[in-house]
């Protein structure tokens, strides 16, 4: 597993020192999301693949992670494409490093790497797990495909409602039960695989439990929701901060009633 450890975090770094110079040669650092769902697919594959001993176990943890790596890629990818203008997120971090962002924003995603690494470890510890599949693998594939459907189709009622009604504050669906379904089913889909790993006491679970603490911080207090809702509120305004009163932040639940009757608003 060291063989492969060390390869993936290659893979990850080289591919996020590649994203830098693209984000800097076109100025659509929405790409770089999308090379790293990919980046930290593949290095999550090869660290399975190279495990010694019974398949079956890293032979479904291996497909889990590939058909989320290709989707979430795909996504961010085709997003950027059609988007026309750079991240928000981004675009807001180049104003802030000024001429140093070049530099910047290569160690930045420098970190990222090792983040994405973290999660291929945790998929590789996952797979690692001895013994026969029962009803641990059973409930952690259920888990998995939950948040694969439910992080799709959060993505399709936004980018729906995008074409309907841009400019406004997506309150359909799922958005109207959590300001960011997409990133909690994000969290939910590493919290599958780090029930397929979760061995007792063993060493193995503090391993696997990684996944899910560190992207729940990562998306709620890092890089997903804080600069997001700042842009969100700068762009939208009074709709958003109504928005925000009313629709729990992360974890999907019913809306607070009083606080804005105004459910046609958008996102």
């Amino acid at each position: 597993m060291l063989i492969g450890a060390g390869l993936s975090l290659v893979i990850l770094m080289v591919a996020m020192a590649a994203a830098s110079l693209i984000a800097e040669r076109t100025r659509r650092s929405g790409f770089i999301d999308g090379i790293w769902a990919l980046a930290t697919g593949i290095a999550a594959l090869v660290m399975i693949l190279l495990l010694p001993g019974p398949i079956e176990r890293p032979l479904i943890v291996a497909l889990m992670i590939a058909v989320w790596a290709v989707r979430l890629s795909r996504h961010l990818v085709g997003r950027t494409l059609g988007a026309g203008v750079d991240d928000p997120r981004y675009a807001a971090l180049r104003r802030q490093w000024g001429e140093t962002a070049p530099r910047r924003l290569f160690l930045f995603l420098q970190m990222q790497a090792i983040a994405g690494w973290l999660l291929a470890l945790a998929a590789a510890a996952a797979a690692a797990r001895v013994g026969p599949l029962g009803w641990q693998d059973a409930c952690a594939a259920a888990v998995v495909l939950l948040a694969l459907i439910g992080e799709w189709h959060s993505d399709r009622t936004l980018a729906a409602f995008r074409r309907d009604r841009p400019g406004e504050v997506c309150d359909r669906g799922l958005w109207g039960w959590s300001r960011h379904p997409n990133y909690f089913f994000e969290w939910l889909f590493w919290v599958g695989i780090a029930v397929i790993g979760i061995n007792g006491l063993h060493w193995q679970t503090a391993l696997v439990l990684v996944a899910p603490i560190s992207i729940y911080w990562l998306l709620v207090h890092v890089s997903g929701i804080p600069p997001l809702e700042r842009h969100m509120l700068e762009s939208r305004g009074e709709p958003f901060r109504a928005y925000q009163a009313r629709v729990s932040p992360f974890f999907p639940w019913p809306p607070k009633i009083g606080q804005d009757n105004q459910r046609d608003s958008t996102r």
